[in-house]
């Protein structure tokens, strides 16, 4: 077996498990070629995977951001990728299920049990007038949750995820937007402090923003959140710790959209993050559409997308591994 590892040794408390898992991973007979990104990620996104097609297994180790942007550049590639959890908060791979001991995983990758995986993709225009785009595995959006992804940077290293929370804290009072949306073809106008589409939309502590969120059925979904106080969220988390996949209990002060296409405008410029990085201010209008089946991503039997699993090429009978020695 090949493998091919794209490593952000920045990403979080756990990135040096990485190195167990390839202990786990490898055996007699492998090669395992060790990629290791710079301090700008981005610039080295296209070249770590330019020869991506030429491995049996490739395996993205970082954060929600990491993860997102070398997913994006694996999209329609069919190429077999398995996400380690390196970063601070690693809610993708949470939306996605797998055991996140490494031996496990190892084990997970050897079997080769994969599942087609959505990816979302997003258009705004920046100060300067000029269009970016991004792709995106969990949220994106403008308004409080980017205030609070922009102010928990400075104490993520030292405080993981509690430094979101002290974020919120600190903003007690968010500024309201008036959003215009509109979701294949339908145009609906709002109010709130955030505006955010969703591939995923689990949250810490297992919460189901959105229930029946799923990252195989070829949707987003939108979340409008209508709290005037920061406080006022608490009783929306509230209620997810009691019914954390939304099947008995309402969403309070969480209004959803769900589509192929999504359009948001705003009157007020909002600032934009997306899978957690920050990454625009003054940003008034975003685009986002879904990209089905993009990803072939390694799933376990703990994983929620197993029953949706491909058998892996010419191996997938067997239980021990997937690729032989």
């Amino acid at each position: 077996m090949r493998v091919l590892i794209i490593h952000n040794a920045r990403s979080g408390f756990g990135s040096d498990a990485i190195f167990e898992f390839e202990r786990a991973l490898v055996r007699e007979g492998d090669e395992c070629v060790l990629r290791v990104l710079g301090k700008d990620t981005r610039e080295w996104e296209y070249a770590v995977l330019a020869d991506a097609e030429q491995f049996d297994l490739v395996v993205l180790s970082g954060g929600d951001g990491t993860v997102a942007s070398l997913l994006y550049q694996l999209r329609g590639r069919n190429i077999l990728t398995c996400v380690f959890p390196s970063g601070t908060a690693n809610l993708f791979f949470a939306n996605l299920g797998n055991a996140a001991d490494p031996y496990a995983l190892a084990r997970a990758c050897r079997v080769g049990r994969s599942a087609s995986t959505d990816l979302g993709e997003i258009h705004w225009l920046d100060e300067d007038g000029t269009d970016q785009s991004r792709g995106f595995s969990l949220m994106a959006g403008i308004g409080f949750d980017a205030q609070i992804m922009q102010a928990a940077i400075p104490a993520k290293r030292a405080m993981g995820q509690a430094a979101y929370f002290a974020a919120a804290i600190a903003n007690l009072k968010p500024q309201i937007h008036d959003f215009t949306i509109t979701v294949d073809g339908q145009t609906y106008e709002r109010r709130g402090i955030s505006c955010i589409v969703a591939n995923n939309a689990m949250i810490q502590g297992d919460i189901e923003l959105v229930p029946g969120c799923s990252m195989t059925d070829g949707l987003l979904d939108l979340l409008v959140v209508e709290a005037d106080y920061t406080a006022q969220l608490v009783r929306p988390l509230f209620v997810g710790l009691v019914d954390r996949d939304g099947k008995r209990i309402d969403r309070p002060r969480l209004e959803t959209f769900r589509g192929t296409s999504i359009t948001v405008e705003t009157r007020e410029p909002a600032q934009m993050e997306v899978d957690g990085d920050p990454v625009a201010q003054g940003i008034t209008r975003y685009s986002a559409s879904i990209l089905p089946n993009s990803n072939r991503l390694i799933v376990d039997a703990l994983s929620r997308y197993a029953k949706d699993e491909d058998s892996a090429p010419l191996f997938g009978d067997t239980e021990d591994r997937a690729f032989p020695l």
